[in-house]
């Protein structure tokens, strides 16, 4: 059984990665970089600030599940206990959203 991965259509670096270099390699593949300029950048480009927000919410949620020591050391011996242990990690999380709202 072959699985196939299908090809990013967005790449989200931090700011240090803002270089005309870096910004062509995922273009001639056909990856739209969105980057956010430096601060000393000549001629700013400004990217999908919109999709760069999700970027930051996935990297929060990350955070947060790192706060389970358990994934954070990563103490289970197989990846389906790991894997089972994050979905439960990651559910926890998305019900607290549930439970919170008025």
């Amino acid at each position: 059984m072959e699985i196939s991965i299908a090809a990013p259509k967005a790449l989200m670096p931090d700011k240090e990665y803002d270089g005309d270099r870096f910004r062509e390699s995922p273009l001639i593949r056909g990856i739209l970089a969105i980057i956010p300029p430096r601060s000393n950048r000549k001629v700013p480009e400004h990217p999908d600030y919109r999709r760069y927000r999700d970027r930051n919410r996935v990297e929060r949620m990350f955070g947060k599940l790192k706060q389970e020591c358990r994934i954070a050391t990563r103490y289970d011996k197989t990846i389906v206990s790991f894997e089972s242990f994050l979905k439960l990690a990651a559910t926890r999380l998305w019900l607290k959203s549930f439970v919170n709202t008025k």
